[in-house]
């Protein structure tokens, strides 16, 4: 009975899971170094992404986390909302919406006003939010400002104090550490409003989430002078009771809104007719997920050749266990232990590491370099998954290499001969299939968006992959040519197909997805450079203030002139609709192009002859004569239809749009890229619109305006205006994000690539110390072997990276094909009316322009690069040991 119950356990798949795992386990420890290289490999991301995910569930401060911050110890939060009856707002208050009978406010709420409408008792501080005008030594400059009584016990947790003490008069101020970090000192005094008001900076202060805000806070009437006797922008609230929500929506139905602790702890289960948004980014998801499945390929990829060479110095124990009755179901155990055992231990490492790595950065406020900080979040679910994610990487690492141990034959091992196996015949027909269907993918992806084209490329990843014992076979076959030293690295490529394989293939995916975001950006970038229309020429400066009346207008007017002394300067108008409300005109040229061409970087010209010579760039005097006519002046006859040009007036502020049409004659600019139409403002009036003088441009030529002078000039505009003026110069297509980018998509290229590469070249030097001896004995110099070398890496580097371009460029363009072309047909496919089936392609040519520089340094560069590393490292000195054949 004992033999018997001994054979059942024997057989029992979990006993042999059990002793699968213990010679796993000792063979990691036996070969450190190995163990140590995959470990690293999967373990690597399950760290950083778990680091990345508590760190944002750190940051990420919800209004339970942020109750102190906003309410002190107070029983409820007010503001007000410049209006006087029928909002309506969410839970906490911070999204609100005005109903259609909503009736603006004309008149401050006062403190004894609030007060009635809560329960009798209640105590109000006020708490008052703005913006107050402080004097620089370049002007004045509009910082936030805050006024409440932090001594208050009401205000206990809006801030912390790290330095000084609390105001205790209205003369002075405490500044946030973001002032400081403008030049603010402890002990200072600041010039405040437009009557420059000292006040003296007695202390420092800190948001306990919002640490990089810049902000000035006194007591109540020290810095916001229109919010004094009890009227201000709000309050904390200390009620005798509980606010509930009927007190909630009573404040609403005056105007204001209210953030209960009551309600926000115990929220109704119907707050309000306004709803949160419970939108989830579909195509964002997808996005994070296609990037978590390529990491997870990549790591797989990569590991393989460790776990190969692994198999191959274990052959003789596999061989060993297969001779004592060991079936090939216990070997593929045995193997996949492996990766178990060391995919399982990297990912609850990482895991470990990478909370104690969050946890330590949130220890040391690491939040505030981000601008924000909250108690420390770990978000358990998402990093268990992809610990699991981590541990299935490693245990999909060692698939393949069980297969090869199961078909191992054990009498070649044991006997000292090789005993490689095949690959499956059916393999190949996977690959096409899979490479047909996500060429198909492709095809029905670009009608969507440039996410669904990279996840449908995915399945001709995955073909690409499968077809790579094949490329890897076919290339070996060109090499018959090769001097020596290459020929003897590519038959030992062919030797070892399933470690060549895998790292060709880990090569291939990173230089596919990086040369397909390199196409896809480049192109973006072309349609984005070569689509640039801007209103005025560049170099020309425009000061604006629609919503101003004609004294503050006049003082823009006199503040410009004093900061550009000897600059001519040409009045223009801007729009306003009959009751006086500041309008925007867009340009809606005809169906098939745009949608809408905005005046942009700043509203379209109207103006008189001046302006559109400084516009079109010379003098045109059958152009100024339409103009002086009353028809508009456009650059671009594709904007108009029958001789008309359409606009749409939109208001800046509440109202309705509306649709106009004016008369127009077509001209040339001498730069059309820098002009679209210029309107003369009795075109304007006859369309039902109004004009005023509220604009000035100021053509700057050769003189010099850095964006630091540009940000001053706007600052001292916006401090005499009270913040409704603005300037901008035009300085035309300056973007130069995309070098930055292809030199990020080129250095994570160059790592993912030459580590792939080196991974497989140092994991195959033991597999090619025979062949290196054999060489050493016929006399064959170091210089020789090192060649050798150099060709295994250049081999796998060469091969996947000319592939992995290939399929990349292919990729890239597909996605440049929803990205700059016309997406109209998809809208309308969204907005319910598809049509029938699918969505149409998109409308037009694509934009597509190929990185050159880009691409040769990933095809020749990286070759070239890893195999003479390679060749440089390589060890020359063999021990000269009898082989068996």
């Amino acid at each position: 009975m004992s033999a018997g119950r001994m054979e059942k356990t024997t057989r029992s798949p979990l006993a042999a899971l059990r002793a699968a795992l213990r010679i796993s386990r000792r063979d990691a420890l036996r070969a450190k170094g190995r163990s140590a290289l995959i470990m690293t490999m999967i373990g690597l991301p399950v760290l950083v992404v778990t680091a990345m995910l508590t760190l944002l569930a750190t940051a990420d401060v919800d209004p339970r986390e942020g109750r102190t911050a906003e309410l002190g110890t107070a029983d409820a939060r007010i503001r007000t909302t410049g209006f006087q009856t029928d909002v309506y707002q969410d839970v906490t208050g911070r999204g609100w919406a005005v109903s259609g009978e909503a009736v603006p406010s004309t008149r401050p709420r006062s403190a004894a006003e609030v007060a009635g409408l809560l329960e009798p008792g209640t105590r109000l501080l006020p708490l008052n939010e703005g913006d107050v005008e402080l004097r620089t030594p370049e002007g004045y400059e509009q910082v936030n400002a805050g006024e409440v009584d932090l001594r208050d016990p009401l205000a206990a947790g809006l801030y912390r104090l790290l330095e000084g003490r609390l105001p205790a008069s209205s003369e002075e101020v405490v500044i946030t550490a973001g002032m400081r970090e403008r030049g603010a000192r402890l002990g200072a005094t600041l010039a405040v409003t437009r009557q420059d008001r000292p006040v003296r900076i007695v202390g420092v202060v800190e948001h306990p989430h919002w640490t990089d805000q810049a902000e000035i806070v006194g007591l109540p009437g020290a810095l916001l002078p229109g919010e004094r006797n009890g009227r201000g922008t709000g309050w904390l609230a200390d009620t005798p009771g509980p606010v509930t929500w009927a007190q909630v929506q009573r404040l609403n139905a005056a105007g204001l809104l209210a953030h209960s602790r009551a309600v926000a702890e115990d929220p109704p289960a119907s707050t309000a007719p306004y709803a949160e948004s419970s939108y989830v980014d579909v195509e964002r998801v997808a996005g994070i997920g296609l990037t978590g499945v390529m990491v997870v390929l990549e790591v797989v990829l990569l590991a393989g050749p460790a776990f190969a060479v692994g198999l191959r110095r274990r052959r003789r124990e596999l061989a060993l266990l297969a001779a004592q009755g060991g079936s090939p179901g216990r070997l593929r155990t045995v193997v996949l232990a492996d990766g178990l055992v060391l995919g399982g231990g990297a990912a609850v490492l990482g895991l470990v590491l990478g909370v104690g790595l969050a946890a330590l950065s949130a220890a040391l406020e690491a939040g505030r370099l981000i601008g924000r900080v909250g108690p420390l979040d770990v978000p358990w679910p998402w990093i268990a998954a992809v610990a699991v994610l981590g541990m299935a990487s490693g245990l999909a690492a060692a698939v393949v290499p069980a297969v090869q141990a199961a078909r191992q034959n054990p009498a070649a091992v044991l006997g000292g001969r090789r005993s490689d196996a095949r690959d499956r015949a059916g393999r190949p027909v996977l690959g096409v299939v899979l490479l047909a269907a996500g060429v198909a993918a492709v095809f029905l992806a670009v009608r969507f968006s440039e996410v669904w084209v990279f996840a449908a490329a995915l399945l001709s990843q995955l073909g690409l992959i499968a077809l790579t014992p094949r490329l890897v076979r076919t290339a070996v076959g060109l090499a018959g040519r090769l001097p020596l030293p290459f020929r003897l690295a590519a038959r030992d490529a062919s030797r070892n197909g399933v470690r060549t394989a895998s790292a060709v293939a880990a090569v291939m995916t990173a230089t596919a997805a990086f040369t397909a975001g390199g196409v896809a950006m480049s192109s973006d970038f072309a349609e984005s450079r070569d689509s640039y229309q801007a209103a005025v020429p560049a170099g020309t400066l425009t000061v604006g203030g629609g919503r101003l009346d004609d004294g503050a207008w006049a003082e823009v007017e006199e503040a410009t002139r004093r900061r550009l002394p000897g600059v001519p300067l040409i009045e223009a108008a801007a729009v306003r609709d009959a009751g006086g409300q500041d309008m925007a005109l867009y340009i809606r040229p005809p169906s098939g192009r745009t949608p809408y061409v905005e005046g942009d970087h700043g509203d379209l010209p109207i103006g008189d002859e001046r302006l559109l010579r400084l516009v079109q760039g010379r003098h045109d005097p059958v152009a100024a004569e339409a103009l002086t006519s009353g028809r508009a002046v456009v650059f671009d006859p594709g904007l108009l239809r029958d001789g008309r040009l359409r606009m749409k007036a939109v208001p800046r502020g509440e109202g309705g749009q509306r649709e106009i049409e004016v008369s127009a004659v077509v001209a040339e600019a001498v730069n059309p890229r820098h002009a679209l139409v210029v309107l003369p403002p009795s075109a304007v009036r006859a369309a039902g619109l109004t004009t005023v003088p509220r604009r000035l441009y100021a053509d700057l030529g050769t003189r010099s305006f850095s964006p630091e002078q540009e940000i001053r000039f706007a600052r001292d505009l916006s401090a005499v205006s009270a913040g409704q003026a603005n300037a901008h110069l035009e300085r035309g297509f300056t973007d130069d994000y995309l070098a930055a980018q292809l030199w990020i998509l080129l250095g994570a290229a160059f790592v993912l690539v030459l580590g792939g590469t080196f991974v497989a070249t140092g994991l195959a030097a033991a597999d090619l110390r025979p062949d290196l001896a054999t060489m050493a004995a016929v006399g064959a110099p170091p210089g020789t072997r090192r060649l050798v070398v150099a060709g295994q890496a250049g081999f796998v580097a060469g091969l996947g990276v000319l592939v992995g371009t290939l399929a990349g460029v292919v990729t890239g363009i597909g996605a440049a094909w929803p990205m700059t072309a016309s997406m109209r047909g998809y809208d309308v496919f969204l907005a319910g009316n598809p049509g029938g089936g699918l969505p149409p392609l998109p409308e037009g040519a694509p934009t597509v322009e190929l990185p050159w520089l880009f691409l040769a340094a990933v095809v020749a560069g990286l070759p070239v690069l890893a195999a003479a590393v390679a060749a440089l490292f390589a060890r020359t000195k063999v021990t000269l040991t009898r082989r068996i054949a």
